[in-house]
């Protein structure tokens, strides 16, 4: 199991926000390796990850979160088989290839482009394989894009005498931007199925193919002709593939880490996992903290999860419930258009990362949670205001609330929540039911807490049972267990902090601890308990 991670410091230490004086550029928004190479900027060395792909098989796929740093993988896949030597010196793979060889590329790059009806995904594409047909003088056929992608690939190589070398950047992005459309996602999918389909049809002629995206639809929806498609997304030899690992940051980036406090950058923004044993950095991240000199949710803000948050709110998911999803191997594969599994949305576009895994009779489960202090933070508040629906109450509430729990100021904190809770839209209530009412009054709870980068542990594990929420701040235990009191049969949420003795296990510890009872009703729509012992 993961150690819980320490407590955040909610004011970052102040830092030098001027940047060292290095000769290094930070490469931030670039995606091409030989503009990096040529320009100066900071480049992390992955090469030694395509010489052994290379070296394996032909045939790949990878799934990462946006901004890990997938484009310029495939720019370096791109640079090393057209027999770029001169931008590879210095680096792991320089004396393992044949320079000799060069090989035609078709690049396709699909994270740009409006695909917002379904008669644009064709259009976008028949003008990609334009620019390669033109930069070789191939004439195309005047079919369908499908059939002019077969006829490229066959040209190339009989033009050139080489293997051709496909590469194809966010091959899913044409159906997640229309997600909220369903009809336009399906026929985008539909479209790319039979446009990938390509591919195995022309399998003598092709030396590499690899396709990276956001996403990891199932093989049946997308890729049903693509049964040589090695998945590399979860395999241990490629964990780090994409990403910074610490030692990136120890040999890479050593004059940027001055100033810093090198254990708030990692509470911020390390953590990610793909089953390696290296957690890893965004890249994103890491670098606009070195840009800024400022801790802030650089990657988060980059990309409002609106979808993302629209879905998790309509399945009423409570956000209490996020951190230690639990998830199998095939739950984390099944995604498709109208069949998206929570817990693989979330996986998959970087909100929650595999915090452990277990093996049962053959098969394999995964506890996911947030990775690192932005994710948990910004996820919470995006999540708070789909819930509140009213950003100005949200907003008082937050500014007073980290006040009030430094103080241990408890009235002051039941009045702030009681009128907060009073003031909730009527509609909520008519749209749900009672079995709902304990979760969105919880998630509501905890989202404002997570939102404030406390550091929270969720249903906190003990050997009579599990307390609702841990909250450590301040060098101060606070355990909460939240109750519906018209729910027929259950005790004072107090009662159940007592009668199971959840504080036991941190009398050790020399902490102060405050059980908290928090009861709800939802007949008069209000917090209507909130009992405090420190016991």
């Amino acid at each position: 199991m993961r150690p819980n991670p320490q407590p955040p410091n909610l004011i970052p230490q102040a830092i030098n926000r001027q940047r060292p004086l290095n000769k290094r550029k930070l490469p931030i928004g670039i995606e091409s390796f030989s503009r990096i190479r040529q320009e100066g900027y900071y480049y992390v060395d992955k090469t030694a990850f395509i010489e052994r792909l290379v070296s394996e098989g032909d045939f790949y796929f990878l799934s990462r979160p946006r901004r890990f740093g997938k484009s310029l993988f495939l720019s370096t896949i791109k640079a090393l088989f057209e027999g770029r030597q001169e931008l590879f010196e210095g680096l792991r793979i320089y004396d393992q290839w044949d320079w000799s060889a060069r090989h035609p590329i078709v690049h396709l790059n699909f994270g740009w482009g409006d695909f917002s009806d379904d008669s644009r995904l064709g259009v976008e594409i028949e003008a990609q394989l334009s620019e390669v047909e033109q930069l070789h003088g191939i004439s195309a056929p005047s079919t369908s894009p499908a059939a002019r992608f077969r006829n490229l690939v066959k040209s190339l190589h009989n033009k050139t005498g080489q293997r051709v070398v496909v590469i194809i950047d966010e091959y899913d992005k044409p159906i997640l931007d229309v997600l909220p459309t369903p009809e336009v996602a399906r026929t985008n999918r539909d479209f790319l199925r039979g446009f990938y389909g390509v591919l195995k049809g022309v399998n003598e002629h092709l030396r590499f193919v690899f396709l990276t995206g956001v996403s990891k639809f199932s093989k049946v929806s997308l890729f049903s002709g693509l049964n040589n498609l090695i998945d590399v997304s979860l395999d241990r030899n490629y964990s780090s593939i994409c990403g910074y690992t610490e030692k990136d940051l120890d040999e890479v980036f050593a004059d940027e880490l001055t100033d810093l406090d090198r254990e708030q950058v990692r509470q911020w923004y390390n953590g990610y996992s793909w089953l390696g044993t290296d957690r890893l950095y965004n890249p994103f991240d890491v670098l606009m903290l070195f840009r800024k000199r400022e801790f802030r949710a650089w990657w988060f803000e980059s990309g409002t999860p609106t979808f993302l948050v629209e879905s998790l709110t309509e399945r009423k998911i409570a956000s209490l419930s996020l951190d230690g999803m639990i998830a199998s191997d095939s739950s984390l594969s099944t995604f498709d258009v109208g069949d998206m599994a929570p817990e693989a949305l979330l996986f998959q576009t970087g909100y929650l990362t595999i915090q452990d895994e277990e093996s049962q009779n053959g098969k394999r489960f995964y506890r996911l949670g947030y990775p690192n202090r932005e994710v948990r933070q910004g996820l919470n508040e995006s999540l708070l205001r789909w819930l509140v629906q009213d950003p100005t109450p949200q907003e008082s509430i937050s500014a007073q609330l980290l006040p009030l729990l430094r103080s241990n100021d408890f009235d002051g904190l039941r009045t702030l929540l009681e009128s907060f809770y009073t003031s909730i839209p009527h509609q909520w209530y008519t749209n749900n039911d009672i079995a709902n009412y304990e979760g969105y009054y919880a998630s509501v709870f905890y989202s404002y807490f997570a939102s404030l980068g406390l550091d929270i542990i969720v249903e906190d594990s003990s050997l009579r049972g599990r307390a609702d929420m841990r909250v450590l701040f301040d060098n101060n235990l606070y355990l909460f267990e939240f109750k519906v009191v018209e729910k027929a049969g259950e005790g004072s949420a107090m009662a159940q902090l007592k009668a199971k003795n959840y504080a036991d296990k941190y009398r050790a510890s020399g902490r102060p601890v405050y059980l908290v009872g928090v009861e709800f009703s939802s007949e008069r729509r209000a917090l209507v308990g909130f009992e405090v012992e420190s016991p």
